[in-house]
């Protein structure tokens, strides 16, 4: 591998056969993220409630992998968003606006049919730093 395996107690152990994130440094250091679902690290237990509860945990998991990484929210330069339901599209939005609001990375959302454990939010990210 060609990068380096970034792993934080502060966010979720992983579930499968992926790290939290990988490193990769060239002209710039490139962070690429794996998917965060709403689990709160420090009980390993899916947060419960609505999207935005589980917006706001999700975004917490990867700013804290971005924060052992040696990098801030305002790297982030691409996030991809999985929605259970896309109605809470405007729900999600608004918790991500109080994140994302000022740096504004590119950004794609899309519906998909099923996400692990059930939850109604997967959020990926890529930072360049």
């Amino acid at each position: 591998m060609s990068g380096v395996q970034i792993f934080t107690e502060n966010a979720p152990k992983p579930i499968g056969p992926y790290s939290q994130a990988i490193l990769v440094k060239n002209p710039k250091n490139l962070l690429f993220i794996a998917g965060q679902i709403p689990i709160n690290p420090k009980t390993g237990e899916i947060v419960k409630g609505d999207i935005k509860e589980q917006a706001r945990q999700a975004i917490e998991n990867l700013v804290a992998i971005l924060r052992e990484s040696g990098a801030t929210i305002d790297d982030v330069v691409k996030v991809t968003v999985y929605l259970k339901d896309i109605n809470d599209f405007q729900a999600f939005n608004e918790v991500y606006s109080e994140y994302f609001g000022k740096s504004k990375p590119a950004r794609a959302v899309v519906e998909v049919s099923n996400l692990p454990k059930g939850v109604k939010i997967e959020i990926e990210a890529i930072a360049a730093f």
